[in-house]
């Protein structure tokens, strides 16, 4: 009788939180084994983004500046595709691979993420994919 029940809760639980699949061609197609994002019930896990031009695939910008600004309106993207803005996000985490560009990369994010801002972790790192200087992810509740 223990194994049913067990079973049965196993099976209610399933039904309840569906993942589902996250994808835009307004984003970067994953370039991996990997989604865009996944939605589980209310809440929306997005994979880093970074500052690739979605039609062609290229890094886009030489600097921080312009390489968070790629970077956000392809958050946006993704958000958009759940049917979130930036107001749903409560978690991100930046990746710099230079945190002299903190104050740079600050400036752009100000812009897209307004009060009350989502929890944020900013991180160095030795390198990031196709030589970008930022990526960033996000998790957001609807």
């Amino acid at each position: 009788m223990f194994c049913l029940f067990s079973d049965s809760r196993r099976l209610a639980s399933r039904a309840i939180f569906m993942k589902k699949v996250i994808a835009t061609t307004e984003a970067p197609a994953a370039v991996g084994p990997y989604s865009q994002a996944i939605a589980l019930d209310n809440l929306l896990f997005a994979a880093g983004q970074i500052p690739l031009d979605p039609s062609t695939g290229e890094i886009v910008g030489v600097d921080v500046t312009a390489q968070t600004e790629r970077v956000c309106q392809n958050i946006a993207a993704v958000l958009k595709a759940n049917g979130m803005t930036f107001a749903n996000v409560v978690k991100t985490t930046v990746f710099l691979t230079d945190l002299a560009n903190f104050a740079a990369m600050n400036a752009v994010y100000s812009k897209y993420f307004s009060e009350p801002y989502p929890a944020r972790s900013t991180i160095q790192v030795a390198g990031l994919p196709r030589g970008s200087q930022v990526e960033i992810e996000i998790v957001a509740a609807a």
